[in-house]
């Protein structure tokens, strides 16, 4: 797919986590909307899609989505097209994608989580993907170990586990790209998740392929994940693409 075609393929952000971890400041905010050099997180990773040609973003709401639709509703980010879908308040990851489903009009869509940034080549992850043919592209990345991994055979994913106890020095990097069809593994019930449920199927479908990135991630789980993202913006900001 021609770089300039990316402007039609929805990006699907989840933005319905409250950010429980990160109460300790006192603000009353759902995690994406936690500041990063003055601007959420969630200003961040739609600008680092808009740096590879995305456009249109489908936004799942849940804790004070009215804050999110506030601040992305402002005049300044018209050149971005943004839905705002309510899909709960205590809804799992998976059973939000599902909810967003009408408004994926294409073959294919990128998910990813509301609390991470990274400086890998998103069109070039959206070519990977689109060359194996398979239902799934996770970015695999090397982090802490706290985080679930996957193991990995080649680029095949032989198995998706969330917090393993043993260490293969993998984990789900948390940009992924799909086919349309793999919402066929989803459900609208609220309990319904993404990690525990529908990607440990379609790895033990042959139907997940890894997409290894070696550069710079890093999510914000804790105040102290905050603040040394902070501190890399003042610095120059390792994932600014724009």
């Amino acid at each position: 797919m021609a770089f300039a075609d990316l402007g039609r393929i929805p990006v699907v952000i989840l933005c319905g986590g409250q950010g429980s971890r990160m109460r300790e400041d006192g603000e009353p905010r759902p995690k994406p909307m936690v500041e990063v050099g003055g601007k959420p997180i969630l200003w961040h990773i739609m600008k680092i899609y808009a740096s590879h040609g995305f456009r249109r973003f489908v936004l799942p709401l849940g804790y004070r989505g009215d804050l999110i639709k506030k601040y992305f509703s402002k005049d300044r980010h018209t050149p971005w097209e943004i839905s705002f879908v309510e899909t709960g308040l205590h809804t799992l990851k998976g059973a939000r994608v599902k909810r967003v489903e009408a408004y994926l009009q294409a073959d294919h869509f990128h998910l990813t989580y509301g609390d991470g940034v990274i400086n890998s080549n998103l069109s070039k992850l959206h070519n990977a993907h689109i060359r194996h043919g398979k239902l799934g592209t996770v970015t695999v990345v090397h982090p802490p170990s706290r985080f679930g991994e996957m193991a990995l055979k080649r680029n095949r994913v032989v198995r998706f586990e969330e917090k393993p106890q043993l260490s293969t020095g993998h984990i789900n990097g948390g940009f992924f790209v799909f086919k349309k069809k793999f919402l066929q593994f989803l459900s609208t019930k609220a309990d319904c998740d993404l990690e525990f449920g529908a990607l440990q199927r379609i790895a033990a479908q042959d139907q997940l392929r890894a997409y290894r990135h070696d550069g710079f991630w890093q999510c914000m789980d804790t105040p102290r994940e905050r603040d040394h993202l902070n501190k890399l913006w003042k610095k120059g900001a390792p994932w600014k693409s724009w």
